[in-house]
């Protein structure tokens, strides 16, 4: 009864648009107030307990350091570079945005800021060329969603501390299938760009052109070799790396750069305390709501219901992926991987898939939240850079987010695409 209230009533307040975090405190309390046999001092400790991790830390210094990048001028860099890799192909445009956000992806961490820093350049520079508003908005709303999957990223530093997964070993994990996903991205826009009738933007650069944008680009480039390679050199931790990313960032944009001042300075600073606040807050209430989910014994429930349709994992594993699917065009992304890890990590484990290539997949499918109304933020972003109405590129996008999908069955049924790269990092 009181799990069915907690759930009933976290569904009004998100219908009510009240944001992910309190809608989600919200329905705790609730359920606070219904069980009488929850101890809810406990409970309140965990959920400040929560926030008081080590590798939670690396959230912040992150997003800061996106925020400091997106600000300054790495994206107009790393456009420079893609236009000279991809910008002959058919649809060229099209392929530097996406190219472009596998490039920023790898600097932001996050995938509205990934819409906004390279969608905000490139989706007039599309129209510009003839490229026709919904298509041009759609590929790089779609490709935002590649900040989230190549790593560094926040909701791979959320799924690590929550599944007591390394996020090292995320991150590595990572890369291969962002690249993938990308990649399915880009044929899709070819296709559609030869349905149309785009042609490339120009001839293809010769070695000359591309040695210097990768010159003028190189201190974006390096930034996640700086991440990566001090992770798996035993150098530092996750947590570590945030903030040399924090200072390589400021280092680079404020004095080799010279692309920020003192009100772009405050804006980061605001920025990045804001994001961090919001989700900071749905970190410690939905491990409230986690906790009253394992006082009722739902993940054990959740198991027994699973296993008892198969233990077979390719009859369970697109039941799942359906679910977070649902779920994420309903649930903030965040608040999906709090709430649902804890229950969907025994049953993965139980039919035998890794948590490091669950966790890869599971983020790949809730960033198509990210595309699909009413949470899909990424929709909003697209929107506001090009004034469309929020139903025409939902409809853009669908080609997308069938692209994204059938990726995410190639990652889901071919382990190895995600655990390849781990695994030699480990021999």
């Amino acid at each position: 009864m009181t799990i069915a209230l907690v759930f009933i009533s976290l569904a009004i307040f998100l219908l009510l648009s009240i944001p992910i975090g309190i809608s989600i405190g919200l329905s705790v309390l609730v359920g606070m107030i219904v069980g009488q046999d929850l101890p809810t001092a406990f409970l309140i400790q965990k959920m400040i307990a929560s926030l008081d991790s080590f590798p939670l830390l690396a959230v912040p210094f992150f997003i800061m350091a996106g925020e400091i990048m997106q600000k300054g001028s790495m994206a107009q860099r790393l456009l420079a570079v893609s236009r000279t890799l991809v910008g002959h192909i058919t649809g060229g445009m099209a392929h530097i945005s996406v190219l472009t956000c596998m490039f920023y992806g790898a600097l932001s961490g996050s995938a509205p800021a990934t819409v906004a820093a390279v969608g905000g350049i490139m989706i007039p520079s599309m129209e510009k060329e003839g490229y026709d508003k919904p298509f041009s908005t759609a590929v790089n709303t779609a490709a935002g969603c590649l900040g989230v999957m190549i790593p560094p990223s926040v909701p791979l530093i959320i799924y690590g501390t929550t599944a007591g997964v390394s996020v090292g070993d995320l991150f590595i994990a990572g890369v291969i299938p962002g690249l993938f996903v990308g990649m399915f991205l880009m044929a899709t826009s070819y296709i559609i760009s030869k349905k149309k009738g785009y042609k490339g933007s120009g001839q293809r650069s010769n070695f000359k052109d591309m040695l210097k944008a990768l010159n003028e680009a190189k201190f974006a480039l390096v930034v996640p070799v700086i991440v990566l390679g001090g992770i798996y050199g035993g150098l530092t931790t996750p947590t570590e790396a945030g903030v040399i990313a924090v200072i390589y960032a400021f280092l680079a944009e404020g004095f080799i750069h010279r692309a920020l001042n003192w009100s772009k300075v405050y804006e980061v600073i605001r920025g990045s305390a804001l994001t961090t606040a919001s989700i900071f807050l749905v970190v410690a209430t939905a491990t409230g709501l986690g906790q009253i989910l394992m006082f009722y014994n739902v993940p054990d429930l959740l198991v027994n219901f699973l296993v008892g349709i198969s233990e077979n994992k390719y009859v369970l594993m697109p039941i799942i992926l359906l679910f977070l699917v649902v779920m994420g065009t309903f649930m903030d992304a965040l608040a999906n991987i709090l709430i649902l890890t804890p229950l969907l990590l025994p049953v993965v484990q139980k039919i035998g898939i890794d948590p490091v290539h669950f966790g890869i997949v599971m983020i790949v499918v809730i960033s198509m939240g990210f595309l699909t109304p009413p949470v899909g933020v990424n929709l909003f972003v697209g929107c506001g850079i090009s004034k469309l109405r929020i139903e025409v590129l939902s409809k853009a996008v669908i080609p997308f987010l069938i692209a994204m999908f059938i990726a995410v069955l190639a990652l889901a049924f071919i382990p190895q695409i995600t655990l390849w790269l781990p695994s030699l990092m480990v021999s």
